[in-house]
């Protein structure tokens, strides 16, 4: 790290266009060669998978997304009078005529009765696509709506519902611009100096903009969802300027400590640029950790958001260092400079003076009154997550501006709320059709609760002599009901086989709607091997470095514990709707299925990164002293300022993402926003130090067998001969330098 550090800084100008060069060069590759992102996934042997294969394989231009053309009249008129129906069905005739449409059905057609409301002022046609919504561009997604409502009038209301739909209406995602000055802004406080406040911004900016366009060109390669950038701009925003900021930290504390500029930057990079290699690490190690789950539409975003978290700390160690070295003592602010003149270098934490020190203080005297006090606000938050439910956001969840919401409002009232996720019963029968069997079926699903129409059974053409039949059925409840999941469990369960059995039928449950449930349920089935699979790995990596079981130990269980009131956040807003008003939340409903495996591994990450920096400097006390309630509480003085700013930081960066208009991204910045307070604040600040002080030198014990066969791994500078020059590795405390203060 020395050596990379030193190069840097001598050769800044060469690092500095190398950097320029690669976000020129990936940007421009990215722009010229295109992009090809892909909301699709499968999940094998599922229900929902093998009836969307059937429909591929027995008439493929069916098996294509599904939008719905709702039809309101609202000046008392009905949808069957002549002069609309002239109008709609001309409408209609364009649709059908659009690139990769494969069939209209129309609510003036053989079965349009079904399709018109009960008082004849709201109708629906359904349009069958012969690709996924990934099979079109923004622009042909864009056009189809436009072509759908073109025959919207005074009096005459026309929306459009589904999935090609939404990517046309796709809102703005808000939070990178106002991140990045709510970022300055605390920086600009914590420094007083312009360039230190510039430097961990520009070093972010320019790693997310080469990381983007590097993702963008991986697109065409691994199946990324086309909501992976701004994934990428969520995580690495607050990431790369915390990376940064504890390493411009460190500087600057050198600088106070006499070092002239080389060697400072070469000591912050050496000891602070060790923390954030590390904890880089195990935030690529938690996403990566994603593969595990066996679900491939989730690999796309494990390594997009690796790739962000990856580009930012190689940034924070190469390009911010040349920076630093372009800059010089401007790092420091005015009062700095003055006070370095005037009265000499200094230790920066080694006084009494300030609130850290103060607050170290009053938890070495009265460790169990902050430990108690902060648990039982984390437990407190925590409850809620008990209630968890996950699912998948409908368009009801939409701006009441989208035509995607205005369409599932209308069809809510005319028909009921199910008929905005219709389930697709695929039958499959050996030779020719069971007609008897599906009237049967058909009929018994009309008698279930939670059905409000069942369409009659359809024949596909049949092929390989097999005969695939599709039978519509739409539910009462809303497609994120917890009602709708039970009537898709209890048709899979009871009413389908009650039928079926014994006849040479099977018939699958599927549709979109179908398709998220089991998606939901995949996830929930494979969770507990996620999590097990890094929180073993992150135990493994801290006992490496910190030579302990008691602390890696005591970090898993601190970072469940936040991440299980990160969630209890998200229920309190999104499930029962608490604050909805203020974080315009329009409408409640499930947890987004994917997003506990994605928010644990970036949580898991991010908290992670809080007990390096926090536990790197006390364990560099104890090398020094041997003494763990002085490793503490200088460890938390010299930190605590840093630490909070840092998760400041992050909280502002993450929460101005809860002004986009996409729910799933709302989502992600409520939850981590809020598991970051609980955890840089309550657990790093108040519970941990606390059971350090209560622990005493059990937080460095480690079996002298175990620490034989463990590999020497340190983010130490005093470990770099391979040995732990330290007391719990039988050598002498290390002997304190003045610049030895880690941020």
């Amino acid at each position: 790290m020395s050596a990379l550090a030193r190069w840097c800084v001598r050769h800044r100008r060469i690092v500095a266009l190398a950097w320029l060069g690669a976000l020129l060069a990936a940007s421009i590759l990215s722009q010229t060669l295109g992009t090809a992102y892909s909301n699709g996934f499968s999940l094998p042997h599922t229900e929902s998978t093998q009836a969307l294969d059937l429909l591929k394989s027995a008439a493929p231009g069916q098996a294509g997304d599904e939008e719905q053309i709702v039809v309101h009249t609202t000046n008392g008129a009905k949808v069957t009078d002549p002069a609309v129906r002239q109008r709609v069905e001309a409408m209609l005739a364009k649709v059908a005529a659009f690139p990769k449409v494969s069939k209209v059905q129309s609510p003036y057609g053989p079965f349009g009765a079904r399709q018109i409301s009960a008082n004849g002022t709201t109708a629906f046609a359904t349009v069958t696509f012969s690709v996924e919504n990934q099979g079109l561009t923004t622009t042909q997604s864009e056009d189809f709506v436009t072509v759908a409502t073109s025959a919207a009038e005074p009096g005459l209301q026309i929306a459009v519902a589904g999935q090609i739909a939404e990517q046309a209406a796709r809102p703005s995602i808000g939070g990178t611009l106002p991140g990045v000055i709510l970022a300055g802004i605390v920086l600009f406080l914590v420094f007083g100096s312009f360039f230190a406040m510039a430097l961990p911004i520009l070093s972010a900016m320019a790693s997310l903009g080469t990381a983007i366009g590097v993702i963008g060109l991986l697109s065409n390669i691994v199946k990324m969802p086309d909501f992976s950038i701004e994934l990428v701009l969520l995580i690495g925003l607050g990431v790369g300027v915390d990376y940064a900021l504890f390493i411009v930290t460190r500087h600057r504390q050198g600088l106070i400590a006499g070092n002239d500029v080389e060697s400072s930057i070469i000591t912050a990079v050496d000891t602070s640029g060790r923390a954030v290699l590390f904890a880089g690490i195990i935030v690529c190690i938690a996403l990566l950790g994603m593969f595990a789950l066996g679900v491939s539409f989730l690999y796309g975003l494990a390594v997009a958001a690796s790739i962000g978290v990856a580009f930012t700390m190689l940034a924070a160690l190469t390009l911010l260092p040349a920076m630093l070295g372009f800059i010089g003592p401007k790092v420091l602010s005015r009062k700095q400079k003055k006070d370095l003149a005037a009265n000499g270098p200094r230790i920066v934490g080694a006084g009494s003076k300030g609130f850290w020190p103060k607050w170290a203080d009053f938890i070495r005297r009265r460790p169990v009154l902050p430990a108690v006090a902060a648990m039982i606000v984390v437990v407190l938050v925590s409850i809620p997550f008990f209630q968890l439910r996950l699912g998948h956001a409908d368009q009801g969840n939409d701006p009441k501006t989208q035509t995607t919401r205005q369409a599932y409002d209308l069809l809510a009232a005319g028909f009921g709320a199910g008929f905005n996720g219709p389930l697709q019963l695929v039958a499959v029968h050996a030779g020719h059709a069971d007609t008897a069997t599906l009237d049967r079926l058909a009929a018994a699903i009309r008698t279930q609760p939670d059905v409000a129409t069942v369409m009659p059974p359809i024949d596909l053409p049949a092929k390989d002599g097999q005969q695939v039949s599709l039978i519509m059925v739409y539910p009462d409840s809303a497609p994120q009901s917890a009602a709708t999941n039970d009537l898709i469990d209890h048709l899979r369960s009871s009413t389908i086989p009650g039928v079926v059995d014994g006849t040479g039928t099977t018939v699958y449950v599927g549709g979109i709607t179908a398709i998220f449930s089991d998606f939901a349920q995949v996830l929930t089935s494979k969770l507990p091997l996620f999590v097990g699979l890094v929180v073993l790995l992150s135990f493994l990596l801290l006992t490496l470095v910190f030579r302990s079981l008691l602390i890696p130990l005591t970090a898993a269980c601190m970072n469940l514990l936040s991440i299980a009131a990160a969630f209890g956040i998200l229920v309190a807003v999104f499930q029962w709707g608490w604050f909805d008003n203020v974080l315009q939340v329009y409408r409640t409903g499930p947890i987004e299925a994917f997003l506990p495996v994605m928010m644990f591994a970036i949580l898991f990450g991010l908290s992670m990164d809080y007990e390096v920096f926090l536990i790197s400097r006390i364990h560099e006390e104890w090398l020094k002293s041997g003494d763990n309630r002085t490793a503490v509480r200088n460890g938390l003085a010299a930190t605590g300022k840093t630490i909070t700013a840092a998760a400041l930081i992050m909280i502002l960066v993450f929460g101005a993402f809860i002004l986009g208009g996409i729910t799933v991204i709302k989502e992600f910045g409520l939850g981590l926003a809020g598991g970051i307070v609980m955890d840089a604040v309550f657990i790093r600040m108040a519970i941990v130090p606390a059971l350090m002080f209560l622990f005493g030198k059990a937080n460095w014990w480690l079996p002298s067998w175990l620490d034989r066969l463990l590999p020497h791994v340190t983010i130490d500078p005093e470990g770099d001969d391979g040995g732990e020059a330290g007391p719990h590795s039988g050598g002498g405390p290390a002997a304190p330098t003045p610049e030895a203060v880690l941020v």
